[in-house]
């Protein structure tokens, strides 16, 4: 196969893989607004629900993402992103037919597994089609697959629930994934690795152990993945309860809160994970740090749209400040994505990748469902439907985490890019 392309055919790819995200991202977050109806029915608590919607799938995603990405350093990085997806489609669809907690969950686990293969390899495939000045761009109008993903399955999915019922909803949204594999296969071309670097790579891989020294002597890295782990506490804990937050606070039917919250979290998130990127691109041409400055401007900022969110009174108002919440959070990404694959080479970026959302998915998604889930439940017995108000206050602590690790990055990054050049 020819590793030669036209100027367009990147734009194709990087298409491609923003729906494969996208996909992703509607099996990912489904059970978020199929929760309510899916806990009447099997009887579950909010503990049971944040197991389900993070710990659940964290947890095998997290860990096999590593050795997954390490195979697709080494190998076809096209062939792991498409069997990923056949696989987590797969799952998603297997997930109507569960009776119970057990089996659910033995579903989302299966998900997980399937989305393991999914971004790292994506990832390291963007950074070889565009290059360094345009690559955090790039990799946010991918990341704006996770809105797009989360957009279409609250819209869709909520609708579908009310019509048909959760389960019809799990079989319409997985079966097309499996479908759209095929389109990856046969279309997607395998570029060569470090192709858009103004640099000469070594024949030989890389080791494990000498990727990992790598990484772990760079203490940008280390803090930007710790910074996203508690950001992303944030979005997952917060997002995976917001649907049951706006049906059991403000009284909003599934559909209704499924179509809202689908436009505000597509519409918003998609513009800040762009912005996020495009901005961080302009800006570096002044100082690198920019890439890391814009996601701290967008977290402090964000307070204000997030207090509105927890504690208006007003339906219609929480509903709608969730498209400036939503857009704030989402400016981090892209820049995070573009300073971790500046500081490792081309045969690196996958396993880097991997590493970053590792860290990134144990603490955000791993814990922060299952932390707002525990703290809803203790709070019942005082506050009722309104526990989840008060346990969303637990975001505001990860947000002072992750806003400290990001500074701390911002004042290491430009000594480790240098020290990544001379290397």
């Amino acid at each position: 196969m020819k590793n030669q392309v036209g100027p367009r055919y990147k734009w194709y790819v990087l298409a491609i893989l923003t729906i494969v995200y996208t996909f992703n991202f509607i099996d990912r977050q489904i059970l978020v607004i199929l929760q309510e109806p899916i806990k009447a029915e099997l009887d579950l608590s909010d503990t049971q629900l944040g197991l389900l919607t993070g710990l659940a799938f964290a947890a095998l995603y997290t860990i096999l993402g590593i050795p997954i990405a390490r195979f697709a350093d080494l190998n076809n990085r096209k062939n792991v992103v498409t069997a990923s997806l056949a696989i987590w489609s797969a799952m998603t669809a297997l997930s109507g037919t569960a009776s119970n907690f057990m089996q659910l969950f033995l579903t989302r686990i299966g998900v997980g597994i399937g989305e393991a293969g999914g971004s790292p390899p994506s990832h390291s495939i963007i950074s070889d089609y565009f290059p360094p000045e345009k690559r955090a761009t790039a990799l946010s109008i991918y990341s704006m697959g996770i809105y797009f993903g989360i957009g279409l399955g609250f819209i869709v999915g909520g609708i579908i629930a009310k019509l048909y019922g959760w389960r019809i909803a799990f079989y319409s949204l997985g079966v097309p994934g499996v479908l759209f594999s095929l389109l990856l296969f046969f279309t997607v071309k395998e570029p060569i690795k470090g192709q858009s670097d103004k640099v000469v790579l070594e024949d030989e891989t890389p080791s494990l152990g000498e990727v990992l020294r790598t990484l772990l002597r760079k203490k940008t890295f280390i803090y930007i993945s710790l910074g996203c782990g508690f950001h992303t506490f944030i979005t997952y804990g917060v997002g995976n309860f917001l649907p049951s937050f706006m049906q059991r606070v403000h009284g909003i039917d599934i559909a209704h809160a499924g179509i809202v919250l689908g436009i505000t979290l597509g519409i918003g998130g998609a513009i800040g994970t762009f912005a996020g990127g495009y901005l961080g691109d302009r800006l570096r041409l002044k100082d690198m740090r920019w890439y890391i400055w814009v996601p701290i401007i967008a977290g402090l900022v964000n307070n204000i749209p997030s207090a509105f969110l927890m504690f208006s009174s007003n339906p219609q108002i929480a509903l709608w400040v969730t498209l400036f919440t939503s857009m704030l959070t989402a400016f981090y990404l892209g820049p995070a994505i573009a300073v971790c694959h500046s500081l490792v080479n081309a045969k690196m970026r996958a396993f880097t990748s991997a590493i970053l959302f590792f860290v990134l998915n144990l603490i955000g998604l791993g814990l922060g469902p299952l932390v707002i889930g525990y703290v809803s439940d203790l709070l019942i017995p005082t506050y009722g439907d309104l526990s989840l108000r008060y346990a969303f206050l637990t975001s505001f602590i990860a947000g002072v985490i992750s806003l400290i690790f990001f500074v701390l990055a911002s004042r290491s990054y430009l000594a480790d890019l240098e020290a990544a050049k001379i290397s």
